[in-house]
């Protein structure tokens, strides 16, 4: 590699001169290669901890002219080849004309453009677009791939010195965390320790100090504890392994694998140090954090933060806190958590103004919005450019009004001494609060759609005026006034002073009449909901009258959802609920429908109208409760883990009960799915609903604390666990809200109250400041770093329960032990999973569907089977491996969708290792015939029309499988094919289930006739299977025999039916069908040697021109002597000496096939071309045959053929191998020698 030019003050410390001239030195690093001794170890010791270049180049050119002790470094390489190269392209290119020269330094200056000038030229030839990483950085990658073998797929996100304790000693060296894999390297003093772990493999990641170890990192996998410390900085460390952690795990949860966020802004000056993936990452951290605090929609993203102060007039303050600006929204956070959040829509300013900066206010910005209120912040650092900024945002943001055009919104930006007027209104706006008049906010064609125009509730109440209510309407009436006052000092709508004294209002209830309204404003809802006007009424037509699973679970569960409220007992609310939850279905297909999405859903219908109701879903399921409706409610786990945490931190002494008891995890999913809504009285659950939607899931958690906390004496005493769920859920049928004034509904819940005395009854209000008052220490950030904690253990054991089940799925009669089905299970998800990450340009990701069965989720393509096969099977075929490999591929995939799932691997493995002789020549055997046997190898396929009769050609479309026992699915398959397209009644149907209760073994005589071509390359892969057995000679002369036997055994079958005039059973004669010239003609030509740079015979896939020389030599005389005494007709002189092209099969018989043809094509020595006398007649036989039973017979008087095949091997130390080479676990190795695994 050419390097830019760089001082060299001591050349010879360390290094070793190995090449000179007058102007350059070629060096090595002293201790790489041959021997080094003390010195080696040293240096290779001080290049580890000291992260030499070197220890990736130990190859190095010096520039230096004669009178100079200064050296300049021109080039570098990680092998003596590649710095030969560039040696010998100075040595060309520059030797002469620097002699010309007369003065050093113009050398020195010629030789250093020349080198930036070749730099130049690589660099634009090879950079991508955008920006680049520092050289810095690039050169740690370089060492991370060349150390660990890792493909250039593999990102390097960032890099640290640590020390790793192996036992009881810190071993100093390097960590390096790249999108997949976590990897350490550390060589001290001939002590070489290399990890690699994937994240995807990690079960726990945590932080923490104990006595044995200082300040340290833990990363468990399921083998085994890494513990790493000494960090320089250990907070940044682990919040990025946090980062790739979580994203690993999002990758198994939902297959998205990771993409660099290209929409993420870019910094002016990239960092000396930092990869633009480690930038990425942080930006994509701040990003969720940013729309969390502020409830935005998901595509919002963070342009930048600075400090300010707010001028709150509510009580006169100018508080500090920072302003974050984003593409549609500019938002204000307090220092203090709860003195004011501010959230301001770029859809709803009109004027952006910079007022008169004075001591007592500097660099003062005022926005004004359309609903009459201006924001004043001050104290910013740079005002002129935020102005910029938002003006900028402003000009992009699109003014979309329900049936206007959309027109560019014309807010104005105005400077300091300028008259300011609000920009003119052409259409009428999106209003700015939920609260506005219904006909603004109706923003979907409702005539085609009969949808609820508003909530629920307010049809179906059937209660008189707020006065005859007496207490409660008076209650009520106190409730909105108190709101009303607050809207009118603090604001209405989205851009509401949002502060303590709102919390304190929504812990005191929410009016019914303002419910809707502010629980679209908490959520965020309300943002969405008018950015996408039109959006929910064309899901619902798009969804109408469509079929799938989730529509039919819905329609299941539609009179189950609140049957006890009025509203839900007639069609209107049912059908209302239909469509909000058949279009989020068709929104999400992911998520698709989850039970308890109902109840929610039945709830958010009763305050809001269709569309209000849709979007609070579409907050809750996507922003508020993450993962909660998947299909594994991973979410709800996620949540229940930190439950248990909880308990453990502030209810110890119950802690251990309820785990003795299994009470949480049964409880916790019916509170935290449907937010208490399903076990507590409607009235009191939805006052808890109002609190969530205000401050997130940390207050079903405080609840449900609160709940265990005030029945702690009666848990201690129970003895299991349906008499603590009793207790517990009479207790929650009598959380009362004596200030509702609907009227009570019944609970169903309230059946598990049983005779003896209720217990009494509990306000709502005071349970939730109980459960304020003592578990509020509770903050978001800490909650989301015990979710990811959390996640870890429940994705990993749900990774466990897919492979049990994936396993315990495979036949018993598979040969495998669990544990090798465990270990194989995952070798193939772990292929899966790094066509991924390093993955072809069509990625997998699509291919995974996490609501599949366990079995169906992992599926590896053809390339992916071939790499497998390669490392797994005991048939080792040298270069013909890959041709083996798709045939078993195409054998397996039995559906044609060029992908096999993990019961057809392990079928396909397991023909090759189970079994006796003939069951493993019974796979051997199929995988020459089609489907296996492709049309592009041979053209047998086109040809196995003229070979076989119609009978035999639809059993053999589908061959059965490898295993006994499995017959019956097989007969199903070739049963349906011979039926065609004629549309079977369904006593086809009922004979097909009849066999396949049947256990049918797969008997020889099932297998069809195989013709000339096929045996031809049936012996060609024997060949190539033998070349790396200790028997190899043996079993060449062996086979030798075999196949002469054979083929003289087609030839007298032939003459036999020919004498009688009968056909055989398999094959068509001549004159009953002659076959087609086409295919013919192909056959024969694919027969003959290929020519030198034949591309047609490359394309076959079965000729390997590279194989060594030596070894078919060994092929050639393995069974040169086999013809001697052979009753063929004697081959002409000159061919029978030329040894290269001479065989065992030449004791074929003449009137069946050339020998040369079959000679050159079945050994495939180095590719020469044969003479033309070679190839004169080589044709294929249409009439030969030979069946399974005559192979297998000829086999069988050959026990050095018989041994190979019974000969046991254990696919334990393949599977440990390949584990090695996907990097599935991490492997430590202790090496003496410097060198070793450089």
């Amino acid at each position: 590699m050419w390097l830019s030019p760089e001082e060299v003050l001591v050349a010879n410390a360390l290094w070793v001169t190995e090449r000179a001239n007058p102007f350059f030195v070629l060096q090595r690093r002293r201790g790489h290669g041959k021997g080094g001794g003390l010195t080696g170890l040293l240096v290779g010791t001080l290049d580890v901890v000291l992260d030499s270049s070197a220890r990736v180049a130990p190859y190095r050119i010096l520039h230096q002219t004669q009178d100079s002790q200064v050296y300049w470094t021109v080039a570098c390489g990680s092998s003596r080849k590649e710095i030969t190269k560039h040696w010998e392209w100075l040595e060309n290119n520059l030797l002469q004309t620097l002699s010309i020269f007369d003065s050093e330094e113009d050398i020195t200056t010629f030789v250093k453009g020349k080198i930036h000038g070749i730099i130049a030229e690589e660099n634009k030839n090879l950079q991508p677009q955008g920006d680049e990483d520092p050289g810095k950085f690039k050169e740690a990658e370089l060492k991370m791939r060349k150390q660990f073998g890792m493909p250039e797929g593999e990102k390097l996100v960032n890099y640290y010195s640590c020390s790793y304790w192996k036992g009881r000693v810190p071993r100093q060296g390097w960590l390096y965390l790249t999108v997949n894999h976590l990897c350490f390297y550390s060589f001290l003093l001939g002590k070489e320790v290399s990890l690699v772990v994937q994240w995807v493999d990690i079960t726990r990641l945590e932080k923490n100090a104990t006595l044995l170890f200082p300040e340290s990192i833990r990363v468990d996998t399921r083998d085994q504890e890494l513990f790493f410390s000494m960090f320089l900085n250990i907070g940044e460390t682990f919040k990025l392994m946090e980062q790739l952690a979580n994203l690993a795990m999002r990758q198994l949860l939902d297959s998205e694998g990771f993409l660099e966020d290209k929409v993420l802004p870019r910094p002016v000056r990239p960092h000396r140090n930092i990869s633009a993936l480690k930038r990425d990452l942080d930006a994509r951290a701040k990003n969720e954090c940013y729309r969390a605090t502020f409830r935005l929609p998901r595509d919002e993203r963070l342009d930048g933060h600075t400090s300010c102060t707010l001028w709150t007039p509510f009580n006169k303050l100018h508080i500090p806190g920072q302003m974050f600006i984003s593409n549609n929204y500019i938002c204000f956070a307090s220092k203090e958590e709860d003195a004011c959040h501010l959230i301001i829509p770029l859809r709803e300013v009109t004027i952006v103004e910079k007022a008169d900066s004075s001591s007592v206010l500097p660099s003062p910005l005022s926005i004004s919005t359309k609903s009459k209120m201006t924001f004043l912040f001050a104290n910013l650092k740079d005002r002129d450019f935020l102005v910029q900024r938002i003006s900028d945002f402003l000009q992009k943001t699109p003014s979309k009004q329900p049936g206007s055009i959309v027109g560019s919104r014309k807010a104005s930006v105005v400077d300091t001494n300028t008259e300011s007027s609000p920009a003119p209104q052409e259409v009428p706006e999106q209003p700015a609060s939920p609260a506005s008049p219904l006909s603004s906010r109706q923003s979907f064609c409702a005539q085609e759609v009969p949808t609820a125009s508003q909530g629920l509730l307010k049809l179906f109440q059937k209660n008189s005026p707020m006065e005859d209510l007496g207490a409660k309407g008076a209650k009520e009436k106190m409730k909105e006034e108190s709101w009303h006052i607050h809207f009118f000092e603090y604001g209405r709508g989205v851009c509401m002073y949002r502060t303590a004294k709102t919390r304190a209002l929504v812990l005191k209830g929410i009016p019914e009449s303002l419910r809707g309204e502010l629980w679209l404003l908490f959520s965020g809802a309300w943002n969405e909901m008018v950015t996408h006007p039109g959006y929910y009424a064309e899901l619902v037509e798009k969804s109408t009258g469509k079929y799938s699973l989730a529509t039919e679970e819905i329609e299941r569960d539609l009179h189950r959802s609140m049957p006890e409220h009025p509203a839900f007992q007639n069609e209107l609310g049912i059908a209302a609920l239909r469509r909000v939850l058949t279009a989020y279905a068709f929104r999400n297909p992911t998520i698709g429908y989850c039970q308890a999405m109902n109840i929610v859903t039945s709830v958010l219908l009763l305050y809001g109208s269709e569309e209000e109701a849709f979007w609070l879903l579409v907050a809750l399921c996507e922003r508020m409760l993450p993962d909660y409706y998947n299909t594994r409610v991973v979410g709800a786990l996620v949540d229940q883990g930190i439950f248990e945490e909880l308990t453990r931190d502030f209810l110890p002494q119950l802690s251990e009960k309820m785990q003795d008891l299994g009470v949480i995890s049964s409880i916790s999913l019916s509170w935290f799915l449907t937010l208490f809504l399903s076990v507590m009285p409607f009235e009191s659950a939805v006052v808890i609903v109002d609190c969530f939607f205000y401050e997130g899931i940390k207050v079903i958690l405080q609840v449900a604390l609160a709940v265990l906390d005030a029945n702690m004496e009666q848990l201690l005493g129970c003895s299991d666990e349906g008499e603590a769920m009793t207790m517990l859920g009479r207790y929650l049928d009598n959380v009362v809200n004596k200030q509702s004034v609907s009227p009570p509904i019944p609970h169903l819940h309230a059946l598990l109250t049983s005779g003896d005395d209720p217990p009494a009854e509990v306000d709502i209000f005071e349970l939730l400041k109980v459960s304020y008052e003592k578990f509020s220490s509770l903050r978001a950030e800490d909650i989301e770093q015990m979710r990811f904690k959390q996640r870890l253990k429940v994705i990993q054991s749900l990774e466990d329960t897919a492979k049990r089940s994936v396993v315990r799925a495979i036949p018993v009669d598979i040969g495998f032990s669990i544990e090798e089905l465990e270990d194989l299970y995952m070798v193939f998800k772990a292929k899966h999973l790094a066509s991924q990450y390093w993955g072809s340009s069509h990625t997998v990701a699509g291919r995974r569907d996490p609501s599949l069965p366990y079995l169906e989720q992992y599926r590896i393509d053809a390339s992916q089977f071939r790499e497998l096969f390669a490392s797994l099977t005991p048939w080792a075929c040298g270069s013909h491996m890959p041709v083996l490999a798709g045939r078993m591929f195409r054998l397996l995939d039995k559906n044609k969708d060029s992908l096999i799932n993990f019961k057809e691997f392990v079928t396909g493995m397991s023909g090759m290792y189970h079994g006796d002789l003939t069951e493993k020549l019974k796979v051997l055997y199929k995988l020459h015939l089609p489907p296996a046997l492709s049309p592009e190898e041979a053209e047998s396929a086109l040809e196995a029309a003229h070979y076989f009769t119609e009978d035999s050609s639809s059993e053999e479309a589908l061959p059965q499988e490898e295993q006994e026992g499995s017959g019956g699915e097989d007969v199903q398959e070739k049963r349906g094919e011979e039926k065609g397209t004629s549309s079977p009644d369904y006593r086809h149907y009922l004979r097909m289930w009849a066999k396949e209760k049947e256990a049918q073994k797969e008997t020889i005589k099932d297998l069809p006739k195989m013709n000339q071509e096929q045996f031809i390359e049936l012996c060609k892969t024997l060949y190539n299977m033998f070349s790396e057995d200790p028997m190899e000679q043996d079993l060449y002369h062996a086979i030798a025999t075999v196949a002469s036997l054979l083929l003289r055994i087609g030839e007298v079958g032939k003459k036999f039916s020919a004498r009688t005039g009968r056909k055989p059973r398999d094959c068509a004669t001549e004159e009953d069908e002659p076959p087609a010239p086409g295919p013919h003609q192909d056959a024969a030509r694919e027969l003959q040697p290929p020519a030198a740079g034949d591309p047609q015979a490359k394309a076959g896939g079965d000729t390997h021109l590279g194989k060594a020389p030596q070894e078919s030599q060994v092929v050639v005389e393995g069974g040169s002597g086999e013809g001697q005494g052979s009753p063929s007709q004697p081959l002409p002189d000159d061919e029978a000496k030329d040894d290269t092209s001479m065989s065992s099969y030449s004791v074929v018989s003449t009137g069946s096939l050339q020998c040369e043809d079959l000679t050159d094509d079945t050994v495939l020595v180095g590719g020469e071309a044969c003479s033309p006398t070679a190839r004169i007649g080589g044709t294929v036989d249409t009439d030969w045959c030979i069946s399974f039973e005559q192979i297998l017979a000829s086999i069988l008087t050959e026990s050095v053929l018989v041994n190979f095949f019974e000969k046991r091997v254990d696919i334990g130390l393949k599977i440990k191998d390949q584990k090695k080479v996907e990097r599935q676990f991490s492997t430590a190795s202790d090496h003496e020698q410097p060198g070793a695994s450089s």
